[in-house]
């Protein structure tokens, strides 16, 4: 199992807007793809600044290049982000999943 992890940043006062777009728009379109197993959003605000970290579960590195594409390290970003975000950050972050408890 690899996790994928992606970090963002949203002036506070559009965190809710962005979490809500995020519950609508971005969870569904990871979920439909065959191989996630998991969405995960955290949210963690520092005054005027509030970070998002998208965590997804995949079954291996082929079905993640499904909703990616070919080189999973791009960060892949939905045209409504321009709405929100602070600064689009090029990459993100791919962990084997080692250990677990369910």
């Amino acid at each position: 199992m690899i996790a994928r992890m992606w970090h963002g940043r949203v002036p506070t006062s559009k965190a809710e807007a962005y979490r809500e777009f995020l519950n609508v728009r971005a969870i569904p379109d990871y979920r439909s793809v065959q191989g996630n197993l998991s969405v995960h959003i955290l949210e963690r605000a520092e005054g005027e600044v509030t970070h998002f970290i998208t965590l997804t579960f995949w079954e291996n590195l082929e079905v993640i290049k499904a909703f990616a594409g070919e080189d999973i390290e791009i960060a892949k970003y939905y045209p409504e982000d321009k709405d929100f975000l602070l600064e689009f950050e090029p990459t993100v972050f791919h962990y084997e999943v080692v250990g677990q408890s369910e």
